[in-house]
């Protein structure tokens, strides 16, 4: 199982994969710590016992973290293949989860660049302008009040977008990874980082 990094796509699929095994091993670990103090000492009162109630902490952490990812919705195949194809030199990140205290948001996509932010939403069960009201809030608690944010519920305008912003970056030789890479940390994290940073 390949390690996914939080933006890369597979990000989604590659954590429920990892929630499972994580959260088999612990409950396998918590049970056998169980049975083996049962048998060894006739009675569930004993410090392996102990030992599995505490690793329940760590074993219903892990179950919470997979539900949450076995509901999200990646980004579709379809989706990122078409994206490629317009995105350029653009940063673009994928399999974003947005959390927020209403509710998740399921981002297939979104890129940063010169003030704009363009995200794409394949959940037609969520509102794009609660998408965008939340990202805008959030962007604001970070210094970045000023930015255009557009949330597209259709592959099609997201992609002429990106190929909007693909001009804009050429035309101005922006590198958005060079951005990127050069944060430091302790510094004000970029506008794509804060992005990352409010979804799961």
């Amino acid at each position: 199982m390949k390690k996914k990094y939080k933006g890369e796509y597979g990000y989604i699929e590659y954590r429920k994969k990892l929630g499972i095994v994580r959260t088999g091993i612990f409950l396998g670990i918590v049970l056998a710590l169980f049975f083996i103090g049962l048998f060894i000492f006739g009675s569930s009162k004993n410090y392996l016992s102990i030992l599995a109630a505490l690793l329940c902490l760590p074993t219903g952490w892990s179950a919470v973290n997979l539900i949450m990812f076995m509901r999200a919705k990646p980004c579709s195949n379809s989706a990122y293949e078409e994206i490629k194809k317009h995105m350029g030199g653009l940063l673009v990140r994928f399999d974003e989860v947005v959390t927020s205290y209403d509710r998740n948001f399921n981002m297939s996509a979104s890129t940063v660049l010169d003030k704009n932010i363009c995200c794409l939403m394949e959940d037609k069960s969520a509102d794009v302008s609660d998408l965008e009201k939340h990202i805008k809030k959030m962007m604001a608690q970070n210094g970045y009040s000023s930015y255009s944010i557009k949330v597209f519920d259709s592959i099609d305008a997201f992609c002429s977008r990106l190929d909007q912003l693909e001009r804009i970056r050429s035309e101005k030789n922006i590198d958005p990874r060079a951005i990127e890479d050069a944060w430091v940390a302790g510094t004000q994290e970029t506008a794509a980082s804060v992005l990352l940073s409010i979804s799961l």
